[in-house]
């Protein structure tokens, strides 16, 4: 049978995620290092496992209400409300499957057949597959190194044409780092009114900002009547398995969004809108004392990796956002795929080819400090050996 007449296109050409080729290949490895995967190495803090494993045991295992449970929905109001100056009402929030499934559902909720989806390069693996999987048409806007990685207004003005109608913001940035002053954000969003673009904010690393207050862009004046919001718990909380997240928008987008989830999903997970409401209260009660502590640390784990890496020769612009570090390697290699396919090689250490996140990436690589200090110790130290072995050949 030939399978290829019965796969739809688009999914049967899409290529294969470029993060978990390398995650897959670390997992058959013995004492392979992984810099690779986007995960905190925090366990989920025991109070938000046990709010969890407590509504199991009273026997509350049935679905919530579609948009989410009406406690949750209060404390993500709060929270939007409280950490960065936005107010989106219960009925504009939708409670989703982790972050992933907010951007999938924007997308599907704004995008027709044709539209143009304005998208940073190089940014989040999944936005541009995404965009394909609904019809629309992919504009890149390339980032330069020499600026930070960061989107500017002129950039915007440049990329944006009649057909646009979607431009996504992810910043704090995956893979580079990049996080956006409040003036730069300001100008840029000045184009996106003048130009009528719509925006889908993903703000999953929101809270991991460093020396700064992350700035929402539904914050900015004018802005949230055209925002989609999505943020959610798996970074700044430790909870990647827990798979939830949110999407906030303007009511008849959010209402439009709750048609596609009320399809597709139905709900998110009775157990983990229990322990996403802990978390949140909690932090509510403690002044975020545990996201603040994780943050310390990946701030300390920043500095390192920045410090390694340049002192190897890698030239590393230094993130501002998340927790990755994205060094040029074009002294060493022909691309970031032929570094990182020898350096697994050579040393078992497994870092992520830009290329994944974009054309722009193509001479870095991304790799993760969301792993133990002395993990990194030792995934750095392989690493300068298998470049001193580079200088050699």
């Amino acid at each position: 049978m030939n399978y290829d007449d019965f796969i739809n296109r688009t999914v049967r050409d899409i290529p294969p995620s470029g993060i978990r080729k390398f995650f897959d290949l670390v997992s058959t490895m013995d004492g392979a290092i992984s810099l690779g995967v986007g995960e905190p190495d925090f366990v989920t803090p025991w109070l938000y496992r046990d709010s969890a494993i407590k509504s199991v045991i009273s026997g509350r295992t049935g679905y919530t209400a579609n948009r989410g449970d009406p406690a949750l929905l209060r404390e993500i109001a709060i929270y939007n409300r409280d950490r960065f100056g936005i107010n989106y009402a219960e009925n504009e929030t939708i409670v989703t499957v982790g972050a992933s499934e907010g951007i999938d559902l924007a997308l599907r909720t704004l995008v027709s057949a044709g539209d143009e989806v304005l998208v940073p390069d190089p940014s989040y693996v999944s936005y541009m597959p995404n965009v394909a999987i609904v019809g629309g048409a992919v504009r890149p806007i390339p980032l330069k190194r020499e600026n930070g990685f960061k989107l500017t207004a002129e950039d915007v003005e440049r990329a944006a044409i009649e057909k646009s109608k979607i431009i996504i913001m992810p910043y704090p940035n995956n893979p580079t780092g990049a996080a956006l002053e409040k003036q730069e954000l300001e100008k840029i969003c000045a184009v996106i009114k003048r130009k009528n673009l719509f925006v889908i904010a993903d703000e999953i690393y929101a809270e991991l900002t460093y020396g700064r207050r992350h700035i929402a862009v539904a914050s900015i004046d004018g802005m949230k009547e055209r925002t989609v919001t999505l943020n959610g718990f798996s970074k700044a909380f430790a909870m990647t398995g827990w798979r939830i997240g949110w999407l906030c928008a303007p009511k008849p987008v959010a209402d439009a969004a709750l048609k596609v989830h009320q399809y597709t999903i139905m709900c998110a997970p009775t157990a983990s809108q229990e322990a996403a409401y802990a978390a949140l209260k909690d932090g509510r009660e403690t002044e975020y004392e545990q996201v603040e502590s994780m943050r310390a640390e990946y701030d300390r784990r920043r500095r390192f990796t920045v410090g390694m890496l340049c002192d190897m020769g890698l030239e590393c612009v230094t993130p501002c956002g998340a927790f990755y570090a994205f060094p040029n390697v074009e002294k060493f290699a022909a691309d970031g795929e032929e570094f990182a396919e020898k350096l697994l090689k050579s040393q078992k250490v497994a870092v992520v080819p830009g290329s994944a996140f974009g054309a722009c990436g193509k001479k870095h690589v991304r790799c993760t400090y969301a792993s133990s200090i002395k993990a990194l110790d030792t995934a750095f130290e392989r690493m300068r050996t298998f470049v001193k072995e580079l200088k050699r050949s």
